[in-house]
């Protein structure tokens, strides 16, 4: 049984440091539940030499481990213990392309990258397909995506992402972003359509289609991730993917203080529990058995059990062991935030 330290990621955000090694250990947990037969233990928070690290135990730390906690939201560097020593264990990231793809936007409202990171990573961890977390070209759909940090996320682990917004301003801001991010970076890739959806001669929406590689070989031999964007209403989901086309589903609910979603019916909608009523059975449709739901939301406009009931009434299956539920953090004084992850049967 070996020990080791994990340093934690600095973080811009005062607030989200503080809670950051609190939520760091519960992603470890899921971690270790999921993909590491449970072989982690003794999870604490501890200084050394006057600086904070998340340390544990863990028993067959090889090449497989490390690749999958190279992935921690706020990993930093892993040490393993040696007496009083430190010594470096190598991480070698998913991370595809330069950091500047999540961090270079800024705009109010924007979710903290690392907070991003760690919804995605307990999404999948929690679906059938966590074994393929880091070999796997997995698909995840933010139905709720605003300038598209959860999409440029899963770009990064080279996964292939998809996203609706019902606000055009965001649709646009993303649109151009990428195209011009893409571009600056000379990433090759193709844009496959730009424009309209129409329905029975109707404009029912707009759609960006984009894919891309990495490597310049990887995008002549075909080897591509693919970005798929659409202006409309989330509830309409269904409308524009096809059923159970998705490993995962994550998103951010509206806060129900800054934040919005726009109904078809309702208008702006800021009350998540109505907004999660109306549109996750259509989210659940798109996901494949045995892939997962994350969700974010404002505790202090929706109770943790009511979220639940509503994810359950899709037939969801909401997963609540000790690791989830130990992700409740404060953002600031209007908004306590959590998440809740379920599961599709199969």
């Amino acid at each position: 049984m070996a020990r080791y330290a994990l340093l934690i990621l600095p973080s811009a955000n005062r607030v989200y440091a503080e809670a950051s090694a609190s939520l760091a250990r519960a992603e470890l947990e899921i971690f270790s539940q999921s993909v590491l037969g449970g072989t982690i233990s003794e999870i604490a928070e501890t200084t050394i030499g006057g600086v904070p690290y998340l340390t544990f135990e863990a028993t067959n730390m090889g090449n497989d481990a490390a690749a999958y906690l190279a992935n921690l939201s706020v990993g930093f560097a892993l040490f393993e213990l040696e007496g009083e020593l430190l010594r470096p264990v190598e991480l070698r990231r998913l991370d595809r392309y330069d950091d500047d793809l999540i961090t270079i936007q800024k705009y109010q409202g924007k979710t903290n990258e690392q907070f991003t990171k760690l919804l995605l990573n307990v999404t999948v961890l929690s679906s059938a397909f966590a074994a393929g977390m880091t070999s796997r070209q997995l698909a995840v759909l933010d139905p709720l995506c605003g300038r598209g940090t959860t999409l440029n996320q899963a770009l990064m682990y080279g996964y292939d992402a998809a996203g609706l917004d019902t606000d055009r301003r965001d649709f646009e801001a993303y649109s151009a972003f990428m195209k011009t991010w893409l571009k600056r970076k000379r990433i090759k890739h193709n844009c496959g359509y730009d424009g309209p959806v129409r329905r029975n001669g109707k404009v029912i929406g707009r759609r960006l289609q984009v894919s891309l590689a990495a490597a310049k070989d990887d995008y002549k031999a075909g080897v591509t991730q693919h970005i798929d964007l659409v202006n409309a209403d989330t509830t309409q989901a269904a409308e524009f993917f096809r059923p159970a086309s998705f490993d995962a589903v994550v998103t951010d609910a509206p806060y129900g203080v800054q934040h919005g979603s726009r109904t078809a019916d309702a208008g702006l909608a800021r009350r998540p529990l109505d907004l999660l009523a109306l549109a996750v059975p259509g989210w659940a449709a798109l996901l494949r058995e045995g892939g997962a739901i994350g969700v974010a939301w404002n505790t202090l406009v929706a109770r943790r059990e009511d979220a639940a009931t509503v994810l359950a009434a899709a037939g969801l299956e909401p997963l609540d062991g000790p690791p989830y539920l130990s992700f409740r953090h404060r953002v600031d004084q209007a908004i306590v935030r959590d998440i809740l992850i379920a599961r599709k049967p199969g």
